[in-house]
Formats: structure tokens, C-alpha cells, sequence
């Protein structure tokens, strides 16, 4: 039976139409899920294609799906994972179904460099170390101590490098380096009452702190390869996985001598403050009656993880933070002005160069300084994603469930793009939604919804002396010198599992005669 030309066409026409109904239902779909999905390979393409821009995408994605989205990788892979910016979900994660929802073992395989510190440990141990930890942090003699190293570091290595750089030729550095060097040596101070001197003049390379880098990217590079292939290099000792137990050991051979030499002062007598961490954790042998603390405060290796967990604490937020901050301040200069009119109006004698150890009361009054910071941070999380696992199933307040043993993670960074929390503006550098109007002072935010810290029990512990030391570093810059962003020098956040910028940051350096 002959088919007619009209028949051809219906024919051809009810297919276009099939075949419309079919992609608008797998664009129905992606908008639901979120993650774009492929026959077979899953949400993988839909990462892989999108990952010099994950941070983005993943914003993208989770405004799509409301907030939760599901990933799913290709068939029979096991690659699952919830990801999440909803506040409610955020809270219930963080803080009302805390218990369920640990760092889990496979984190802590893949963080292997991280040891059994702080951050990478889940249930008793991880109970005793903040506890003891919150003991010593909120001590007021470590609080002047650490203004002490930071005031040190400031007069001995800050300025020398900016007067340098501002009277060389191009007046051009990475401040990412200069940052990333500053914090190094004030932290190393503040753990382990020993100064790496990574910032002065020369820039110098050095090991330990060369190695902790290599260690951190390793670990990123074991965060996004498939676990069979890290594993595999390991085993064979080649690739990422040689390099990153090459810089183990050297970064491992200086803090084991740092420890030694501590346990030999001690043993010695030798006077020392006994401000840094490491001697006060040592000390405790003989203060605290906790049994279990005791045992693990004898064990060097203890000791070892604690110092890696708080180094990477105290030195990539913190220099990753101020980066972020200078940038926004260099492309807003209303918001500099501001800051300065007031740091002008609150602190006497601004124009000594050498006076910014300020107390905390002074530090306090710099409100819109304050202000400023907090808006860096909800822009720019140091730590842009949190990793959870699950012990037993649960349902999440968005009506998500979550199966025994996934993989959840929480979008940091999507969380201060998320409108329905900071309103239309939230892309906006604005200072200002930080300040209450009516009372003064800043605006408090729950924790679920300004995450920089972390929340419900995971809360940062070092918070407070964060911003004291952020708001030194920065008074310290803004008055002293003028800084601007080298013309098209280009900023966006590096693939890495905090968030450094890709390129560094490169700025004209000015000396500023007065404020």
C-alpha cells in the first residue's frame, strides 16, 4: 500500500512534535535536578564541562533546582551526592541533625595530610580536641598574643615589603603571595612560637612552607580524581601522589623538630612565654586530669596533626579573606573612603606607622570595617564547600531524602548569592546590609545564613581572633598605602577546594602620606 505525500508528512510532523515534547521534558527535568543529565554518564559531562567554573555553575544549579540538587554519575558508578544552599537544609545539617552527619571515613582518606586534627575527626576525638581547644583560644593571654605576632610581623615584614615595592620600578607584587606569606609566619608564631620569615623583601622559597602548599594541592587533586586512581598512584609512588609525600616528609622533618625542641625546653626548663599553642598544649600533660587528652598530648604524631589543621586554618582563610577584601576595596573606592573616615575618626594616632596594636575595645568601634569584611566573606568563603556524610538515612527540611552513607555537601559560596537570604542586591559589594541602623553595630545573621564560620557546633573557634587580626592587617594597608588593581589582570576563583583567586592578585602599590 503506497504511502501518499500527505501521509509522509503528518508522519514527519507527528515525530517533530514527539520530538519537541521529549526536549522539553528533559529541559523540565534539568531544571528540577539541577545537574544536566547525559544517557548513561549521568550529571558527569554536565561537572566536567562547567569545572573551570564550578563555583558558578553550581550556583546556577542549585537557583534551578531551589535550592537542593541532586548529582548522579554514570551507571554502576556509585557516584551520588546531595548538594545543598537552603538555609533550612543548612541548619538541620549543621546544627539540628548534627549527630548524623559527620565528616565520614572518606573524607578523611582523601584529607589523609590533615592526620587526626581537629578538622578532620569525627565524635569523641573531636569532641576533646575543641574542648580543650575553646579553653585555650579564649584565654585573654592568647588573644594579646596573637596581636603581639601579628603587631611583629606587620613592623618586621609587612611594611619593609610594601615600602620596597612601592619604590620599585613597576610598584607591582602579588598580594595573594604577600598574604598568603604574612599569615604564614603569624600563624607559625602563634602554634608554634617559631617564625618562618616566608615575607620579607626577597621573597624567599621556603621549604616547610613550600611543602605545606604542595600538600594542599595534592589533596585537592585527590579531591576530584576517582578514588581508584589516586590510590593506584599512591601505591606506585608516582604523579601528584610522589609529589605530595615528598613535601609530607619535609614539611613533617620541620614541625617533628619543632616538637622536639619544644619537649626539650620543657624538659630543660628553659623560660619561654609559653604563649604559642604548641607549649600550651604540652603543658596541659600536667595541668589537665582528662586522661585521654593526656595520652594523646604525649604522642608527637598527635601533635603533628594538630599543628598541620591549625596552620591550614590560620593561614588560608585568613589570606584568602584579605585578597578578596583588598579587591573589592580597590574597585569600590566609596567603601575605602568610608572605612578610612572612620578608622580617622576612632583611632588615635593613625598616622604612626607604628602603632596598630590597637585594643580590643578600639578594634571594636570600626563598625563599617567590620561591615566590610563580613560582606567579603559572604561573597568569597575561604572554604567554599562543607563535606558531610550520612550514618543513617534522613529527610531533609525540603522534603529531599538522603540515603545511608551519602555524600552531602553545603555551597558556601552559593549561600551569599542566594536572593531569597541577601535579597535582589546579593551580588552587590555592600557593606551596609551588615549594619543595624536603628541600634548600631552589626546586624546579626544566624549562622545558617552567613556561613564563612561554619555553623552549629563546628563553628569556627577562631572568629573572633579573625577579625581582629584581618582588621589590623587591613587598617595597617589602608592607611599607609594606596592600592590598585594592575589593568586587566584577571580575578576569579581558582579550582581548589578553599578559594584562592586562580591568577593571584596583582596591584600597584603606592605610599599614602596620610588619611
Amino acid at each position: 500500500m503506497a504511502v501518499t505525500v500527505g501521509g509522509i508528512e503528518i508522519l514527519v510532523t507527528f515525530l517533530f512534535l514527539c520530538s519537541l515534547l521529549i526536549l522539553y521534558s528533559l529541559i523540565q527535568k534539568m531544571k528540577s535536578s539541577g545537574f544536566f543529565g547525559f544517557p548513561v554518564l549521568g550529571n558527569l559531562p554536565d561537572i566536567l564541562i562547567n569545572a573551570s567554573r564550578i563555583h558558578e555553575h553550581t550556583t546556577q544549579v542549585l537557583k534551578r533546582s531551589r535550592g537542593t540538587a541532586v548529582f548522579k554519575g554514570p551507571w554502576l558508578s556509585k557516584m551520588e551526592f546531595l548538594i545543598t544552599s537552603d538555609p533550612m537544609n543548612i541548619h538541620h545539617i549543621l546544627s539540628k541533625n548534627f549527630i548524623n552527619y559527620p565528616k565520614g571515613p572518606d573524607f578523611k582518606e582523601t584529607f589523609e595530610p590533615l592526620g587526626d586534627g581537629i578538622f578532620n575527626s569525627d565524635s569523641e576525638l573531636w569532641e576533646i580536641q575543641r574542648k580543650f581547644l575553646h579553653s585555650l583560644m579564649k584565654n585573654s593571654n592568647f588573644e594579646h598574643f596573637v596581636k603581639q605576632n601579628v603587631h611583629t610581623k606587620l613592623v618586621k615584614g609587612l611594611f619593609p615589603v610594601l615600602d620596597h615595592v612601592s619604590k620599585s620600578s613597576t610598584g607591582v607584587v602579588d598580594m595573594q603571595d604577600v598574604f598568603q606569606r604574612l599569615m604564614f609566619d603569624t600563624t607559625s608564631l602563634t602554634i608554634l612560637g617559631f617564625d618562618s620569615n616566608c615575607l620579607s623583601v626577597d621573597f624567599p622559597e621556603v621549604p616547610h612552607a613550600k611543602a605545606f602548599d604542595i600538600m594542599e594541592e595534592s589533596a585537592f587533586y585527590r579531591h576530584v580524581l576517582p578514588a581508584w586512581f589516586w590510590k593506584l598512584q599512591r601505591k606506585l609512588h608516582i604523579g601528584e601522589e610522589k609529589k605530595l609525600a615528598i613535601a609530607w616528609k619535609t614539611f613533617d622533618d620541620f614541625v617533628y623538630q619543632c616538637i622536639a625542641r619544644k619537649r626539650e625546653e620543657r624538659k630543660e626548663k628553659i623560660k619561654n612565654d609559653n604563649s604559642d599553642l604548641l607549649t600550651a598544649y604540652m603543658d596541659a600533660e600536667f595541668k589537665d586530669g582528662d586522661e585521654v587528652l593526656s595520652a594523646m598530648i604525649k604522642s608527637d604524631k598527635f601533635l603533628r596533626d594538630m599543628v598541620f589543621n591549625l596552620l591550614a586554618a590560620g593561614r588560608d582563610t585568613l589570606s584568602i579573606g584579605l585578597s578578596w577584601f583588598i579587591w573589592l576595596i580597590a574597585n569600590n573606592p566609596s567603601v575605602e573612603t568610608k572605612i578610612l573616615e572612620e578608622i580617622k575618626a576612632n583611632l588615635a594616632d593613625t598616622e604612626d606607622a607604628n602603632r596598630y596594636l590597637f585594643s580590643v575595645n578600639e578594634v571594636n568601634k570600626l563598625v563599617y570595617l567590620q561591615a566590610a569584611l563580613c560582606e567579603t566573606l559572604r561573597l568569597y568563603p575561604p572554604v567554599p564547600i562543607n563535606h558531610k556524610s550520612t550514618l543513617e538515612q534522613d529527610i531533609l527540611p525540603t522534603g529531599h531524602a538522603v540515603k545511608r552513607n551519602q555524600m552531602v555537601l553545603i555551597s558556601f559560596y552559593s549561600v551569599g548569592r542566594n536572593k531569597e537570604i541577601w535579597g535582589k542586591d546579593c551580588l552587590e559589594f555592600k557593606p551596609e546590609r551588615w549594619i543595624n541602623v536603628e541600634k548600631g553595630g552589626i546586624l546579626h545573621v544566624p549562622s545558617y545564613k552567613f556561613v564563612a564560620f561554619n555553623a552549629g557546633p563546628r563553628t569556627c573557634l577562631g572568629k573572633d581572633a579573625s577579625f581582629i587580626q584581618m582588621k589590623m592587617v587591613a587598617i595597617a594597608i589602608l592607611c599607609n598605602y594606596h592600592v590598585q588593581v594592575v589593568e586587566g589582570h584577571p580575578v576569579f576563583p581558582a579550582n581548589s577546594v578553599l578559594l584562592p583567586m586562580k591568577y593571584g592578585l596583582k596591584v600597584r602599590i603606592t605610599k599614602r602620606s596620610s588619611i
